[in-house]
């Protein structure tokens, strides 16, 4: 059987999960299951442990192989589940070698392990030393990893940074990928030229602190440049995105090119995390509720069809009722057509583990009123668009997204992987509904 790869969290861990594929491929590797897992909740960590316990239902003679950021952060209490063969770090998990030496491993190792040597080691409860390969990531320095395709998908990730050189109190990502390092221009440019010439017409640009790219290499290239390297460079692309962005960090050249580069897609997606100054404080975020309301504002000054989404979390600890109705006004302030939200969930180790925490059934609340008011706004968002004649990537034959990364389905099949030109005639509240033009 094949190797199957299970992805959990960011379009970061999708790009390296083709690596991986890859990787495991050239190995020889037959026969096993990897959870490329994430760590940014507890019900993603959750998520990963209850797709290696269905793996293993499924799949008793799989190997099963955990890798990413909670394996990273983690990795004894994954390698302590009995279902699990192999915990691979983050940094080692884009290495050929890793997998290479894993398969020659797993050989060497029992053909298989029946459900009944499973339930012994669970019963056990001791973790197997051999069963962990990680490393320490903050020593990781080597970040060019190049790939020909990204399976089942008609739009390609390309990595440009990984890490963060950051310490939000809420996040413990930084420790699942240690400290920021930026892919050099030609190998970016290299992999963006590859994958066109491969057959993809969008591309997305993706890291852990995307805006901090380039401070690490010679003559501290920052993204805006990357962006217009890129668009100048290769010609064939016809359509760039870019990924999550620190609102404070936004150079010149970025802000630049999206006022002057129609192939760059006039859609940011924001980390703003919360709406109230004290709370973004408390975070240890760079930008306050100004910044980014200024930021939003200028950036439609230059560009007036851009729209914005945003990450923004529920239930910080110490968040009263008030601080939290400035996220909710933040929505219509800064214009956010879409939010993505979180519960806060507290990260063992992290500073925001020990403040004071609110309690989880107002926390919920909270985050299902934000979700309510997203979708609100959405809805706005939906409602001007009918009529509009707009250019929509087809990842299927009945649904892809517009320029505005907006989801939208056909009323007739369509080619898949084409831009096609279609008429906005309708929305059922999540997506909007389209004619194709020809």
């Amino acid at each position: 059987m094949s190797v199957d790869v299970l992805t959990f969290g960011c379009r970061l861990n999708a790009y390296e999960s083709e690596v991986i594929r890859e990787h495991a491929a050239g190995a020889g590797t037959a026969d096993m299951v990897v959870v490329n897992s994430c760590a940014v909740t507890a019900e993603a960590e959750r998520q990963a442990r209850q797709a290696i316990r269905r793996a293993r239902r499924e799949r008793p003679q799989a190997r099963i192989v955990v890798t990413g950021c909670a394996a990273q952060t983690s990795p004894e209490s994954f390698a302590a589940m009995a279902e699990v063969d192999k915990v691979v770090g983050n940094d080692a998990k884009l290495r050929a070698e890793t997998w290479n030496a894993l398969e020659r491993e797993l050989r060497l190792d029992v053909p298989s392990v029946t459900e009944t040597q499973h339930q012994r080691r669970a019963n056990t409860g001791s973790v197997a030393v051999s069963k962990l390969a990680v490393g320490d990531v903050m020593a990781a320095t080597d970040v060019r990893h190049s790939i020909d395709r990204m399976e089942g998908r008609v739009r390609a990730y390309v990595q440009v940074q990984n890490g963060c050189d950051h310490r939000c109190t809420f996040c413990i990502i930084p420790f699942g990928r240690g400290n920021s390092r930026s892919v050099p221009p030609d190998a970016v440019i290299k992999q963006v030229r590859r994958l066109v010439e491969n057959g993809y017409c969008e591309v997305v640009l993706t890291g852990v602190d995307l805006t901090s790219y380039g401070a690490d290499l010679p003559d501290a290239p920052a993204l805006g440049a990357l962006v217009q390297d890129i668009l100048r460079q290769v010609k064939g692309l016809a359509r760039l995105r870019l990924s999550s962005l620190d609102c404070i960090e936004i150079d010149r050249d970025l802000m630049a090119a999206f006022a002057e580069e129609e192939r760059l897609m006039p859609h940011l997606h924001l980390s703003l995390q919360a709406g109230d100054d004290i709370v973004l404080k408390r975070m240890k975020r760079r930008h306050l509720r100004g910044d980014a309301v200024a930021l939003c504002a200028a950036l439609r000054r230059l560009r007036p069809d851009l729209v914005f989404s945003a990450d923004i979390i529920a239930g910080f600890p110490t968040e009263t009722e008030g601080m939290f109705r400035r996220s909710l006004d933040l929505v219509d302030e800064c214009g956010l057509t879409r939010l993505h939200v979180f519960p806060y969930s507290p990260r063992p180790g992290t500073p925001a583990a020990r403040m004071p925490q609110i309690a989880r059934d107002i926390v919920k609340e909270r985050a299902a009123r934000l979700r309510r008011h997203g979708e609100a706004a959405l809805c706005r968002h939906l409602d001007g668009e009918i009529g509009a004649l707009r250019r929509v990537l087809a990842e299927s034959p009945d649904s892809g997204h517009s320029e505005h990364f907006t989801p939208v389905a056909f009323t007739a099949p369509v080619p898949s992987g084409a831009i096609i030109k279609a008429r906005i005639t309708g929305h059922d509240g999540r997506r909007l509904i389209a004619m194709s033009q020809g």
